[in-house]
């Protein structure tokens, strides 16, 4: 008999519920078989913890005396802008953000040593902030320049909202040109030199739930070390891609925009990243919990590394004429064992995300639920799934007439 979010929460609040992560679910279901395993486990626990680009604050600062409007002025965060077209004292700072002073690559590969996301980490840490605003000055706001501290403890409210989350796989990276390339995938080596990914595989959230039957809009999730909500898809959301007969995606597919509390969240699951000769980014820890309300639902939840495929892909730089050469598929159980096979070569791999993190990031959801500490909630809205018409497009460059 299918269950519901609603009996499964009356189990969290009796201390009764089952709750496994995504790793013990497979042992249990191979050992167990799938209808008893849909039977006796209530809840699977997800984890990823990796670089998330799209990724910001926003907050409120509080009027000062005499009042400053930062909207339409500028604003930095430790030498860090901030974009100000929102109001007077509403700021929102994205993880990608440098100081203008910064040399980026002029110097190559350049070093992004701070921008947003350390910002970000600094914030929830608890640390001081330098705030710099500059603006023209109204009547109602007359003061032209602000310099202050500010601390998370004392600002009115943080909010980590993050437009593109958590995606639901992506393409192994490699560089087939003669020369080192350095990207958001970290420094590629020449003629296949090494190949990066990013994923936690088996652990990862929407790997759980391929055709998000129980994510969805308003879902309460893991973020940051606090609690947080599925908002909306995340951009670049394509859930129309190749899948294997289990419904993996073999590419990038699904993603997720969320939003929650900083004030609630922790420094060690939200972590400023500096991707040499690429940028600066946020690592972010998110884990979603999936109830299983069907045979078919734990049987997703059981998910191995050995089941789920993507694409290696050249990360080199496009030039006219350049030969396209074709690339396998391969599975994260080979990406994991530290080596892959590409053309006759053996090439080793390495991953941007942290298994180890995403593994205990599962394990904590898990201890929050068992301990009554966490509740499931309903999504009050679907994210597009297959056969929406949604799909990703790139940009179609136009010239004025």
């Amino acid at each position: 008999m299918p269950k519901t979010i609603k009996e499964i929460n009356e189990k969290i609040k009796k201390g009764t519920a089952v709750v496994v992560d995504a790793e013990e679910i497979i042992d249990i279901v191979g050992k167990k078989g799938l209808k008893k395993a849909a039977k006796e486990v209530d809840v699977v626990t997800t984890g990823t913890f990796s670089p998330m680009c799209s990724s910001g604050v926003y907050f409120n600062f509080g009027h000062s005396k005499p009042k400053i409007k930062a909207g339409g002025g500028s604003a930095y965060l430790n030498d860090v802008p901030a974009y100000c077209g929102f109001a007077a004292t509403d700021l929102y700072l994205g993880a990608t953000a440098l100081p203008d002073d910064d040399p980026k690559n002029k110097i190559h590969p350049g070093k992004f040593i701070y921008g947003g996301g350390h910002v970000i980490e600094d914030l929830v840490a608890k640390k001081d902030i330098r705030l710099s605003v500059f603006s023209y000055g109204t009547d109602c706001y007359p003061r032209k320049k602000l310099e202050t501290l500010i601390n998370i403890k004392d600002l009115n409210e943080v909010v980590l909202f993050n437009p593109r989350n958590c995606y639901q796989n992506y393409s192994v990276a490699v560089n087939l040109s003669d020369e080192m390339i350095y990207t958001y995938m970290g420094a590629l080596k020449p003629r296949l030199g090494n190949a990066n990914y990013c994923s936690a595989g088996q652990l990862s959230p929407l790997m759980n739930d391929p055709y998000y039957k129980t994510i969805g809009i308003g879902s309460r999730i893991f973020l940051g070390g606090g609690i947080g909500y599925v908002a909306w898809e995340g951009t670049q959301h394509n859930p129309d891609v190749k899948r294997t007969k289990g419904g993996v995606p073999k590419s990038a597919a699904g993603t997720i925009a969320v939003i929650g509390d900083l004030k609630g969240m922790k420094a060690k699951y939200l972590k400023g990243a500096s991707i040499l000769g690429y940028g600066a980014s946020l690592t972010v820890g998110i884990g979603i919990p999936i109830p299983i309300l069907s045979e078919e639902i734990c049987r997703y939840t059981a998910v191995r590394d050995r089941d789920i495929y993507t694409q290696v892909v050249d990360y080199s730089p496009e030039k006219k004429g350049k030969v396209k050469i074709k690339l396998p598929e391969v599975n994260y159980e080979q990406l994991k064992s530290g080596q892959i096979r590409i053309h006759s070569k053996d090439v080793s791999t390495a991953s941007l995300s942290s298994y180890l993190k995403a593994k205990e990031i599962a394990l904590e959801l898990k201890s929050w639920i068992k301990k009554g500490k966490f509740y499931l909630s309903e999504p009050v809205g679907t994210i597009a799934s297959v056969g929406s018409g949604k799909k990703f497009k790139a940009l179609k460059e136009r010239k004025s007439k």
